[in-house]
């Protein structure tokens, strides 16, 4: 691997990480906010959707503003946005402004989190482009994998305000990483891009069967990991009486297989194409989620059964998510940055749908958790068995 291709993948992964770092890192402190603010679980668990809904809204512009005026510009408004959301939370009087803060928060985060796939594209395609992705996954992982136990500790030392001032500060951070980074859209490829031609590129995306399918098979594979974070907090803190460290140690552990098998993809791609990856990997998801959900259906209510049968299905999405991205970007190199933002609206709008259904039937036990994962497991693997049983594009299948 190049040093070029290595610092890619680094600076790429940093800024995308700055975002969930926001999500990931208040985690534990979710009940002591409903106590500070005196709001109840649901209005807490809101935060997380007013977030995804403000990341899934403003990406429909982010990414075409990125191909109109370079990759780069977009980024810094994102980051100046995100730390205005930050500064208002870590100062929130009450739930309403709390809530107020996240959502521009969100409309900070969507740049890092749609542009780098951009990026990627910009640079690479094929089983080249998965395997920068999964570089740029490794990187991303430090957020799942490190904030929720940096939160834990940073909620014991200073309270759960002490979080958003920290996550003020990387996003400051995020500022001089994002000036080693190089313009990957030249002016040229800039000339036809316009708001309106954005629409039509939408129009045009969304009429695509290939594109909405493989946008989709990552889409439910997203919405699971969404409701396992906005239920996990209260059944792994409430129902299995973790501390707040213990919960983010656990976090960090079912996070983890996600990013290491994500690591993989480019060498399992070369091997059986990418389409097969995300078939294969797709029902291996599915498979694990039904065993887990049969178990505790039948009574089974045990943690470490629970947390073995979750890392087995997050190795599988873990394949699942960036290569059925790459699938659907593969044709759209022009419009990487439009594509790419209705990518990430579709995911995050599903995501905050998904996360807003399951407080109905949330109550703190882990059953009602598994089975929404569960479900989007299911219809990530009926999306995969649909849109990939044809190899349509032999280039993109066997590369």
């Amino acid at each position: 691997m190049s040093k070029s291709y290595l610092r890619e993948g680094i600076i790429l992964g940093l800024l995308s990480a700055i975002g969930p770092f926001a999500i990931d890192m208040y985690l534990p402190a979710l009940p002591s906010i409903g106590h500070s603010l005196h709001a109840d679980a649901a209005t807490v668990q809101l935060s997380l959707t007013v977030f995804f809904i403000a990341v899934g809204g403003g990406q429909l512009l982010y990414g075409p503003l990125s191909d109109m005026y370079g990759r780069k510009l977009p980024l810094y408004v994102g980051l100046v946005l995100f730390c205005f959301g930050s500064l208002a939370c870590a100062l929130a009087p009450n739930a309403e402004l709390f809530l107020l803060g996240r959502f521009v928060q969100g409309l900070g985060a969507c740049g890092g989190m749609v542009i780098p796939r951009a990026v990627v594209r910009d640079l690479h395609s094929g089983v080249e482009a998965t395997r920068l992705m999964s570089l740029l996954m490794l990187v991303f992982s430090i957020s799942p994998l490190l904030a929720p136990l940096t939160g834990s500790f940073v909620i014991q030392a200073t309270g759960w305000r002490g979080v958003f001032w920290m996550v003020l500060g990387a996003a400051v951070i995020g500022f001089g990483i994002l000036t080693t980074l190089k313009e990957s859209r030249p002016l040229a490829a800039r000339a036809n891009s316009s708001l309106l031609s954005a629409f039509h590129s939408y129009r045009r995306l969304l009429l695509d069967r290939h594109f909405i399918g493989t946008v989709l098979i990552g889409t439910c594979g997203m919405a699971s990991f969404f409701l396992y974070l906005s239920n996990s907090p209260f059944v792994m803190i409430e129902h299995y009486h973790l501390s707040p460290r213990s919960f983010s140690l656990l976090f960090s552990l079912n996070a983890a297989p996600f990013f290491i098998a994500a690591q993989f993809n480019g060498t399992i791609a070369t091997r059986i194409g990418l389409k097969n990856l995300v078939r294969r990997a797709s029902t291996g998801f599915a498979v694990s989620m039904l065993l887990l959900l049969g178990l505790f259906a039948a009574g089974v209510d045990h943690l470490v059964v629970m947390v073995a049968l979750l890392c087995c299905a997050y190795a599988c999405l873990g394949m699942t998510v960036p290569t059925s991205s790459i699938l659907a970007l593969e044709e759209h190199g022009a419009i990487a940055g439009t594509a790419s933002s209705l990518i990430g609206t579709l995911q995050f709008g599903l995501g905050s749908v998904v996360m807003a259904f399951s407080g109905a039937f949330a109550n703190g036990a882990p059953l009602p958790m598994i089975a929404g994962i569960t479900l989007c497991a299911v219809l990530c693997m009926g999306f995969a068995r649909i849109t990939l049983r044809h190899s349509a594009h032999p280039a993109v299948a066997a590369a």
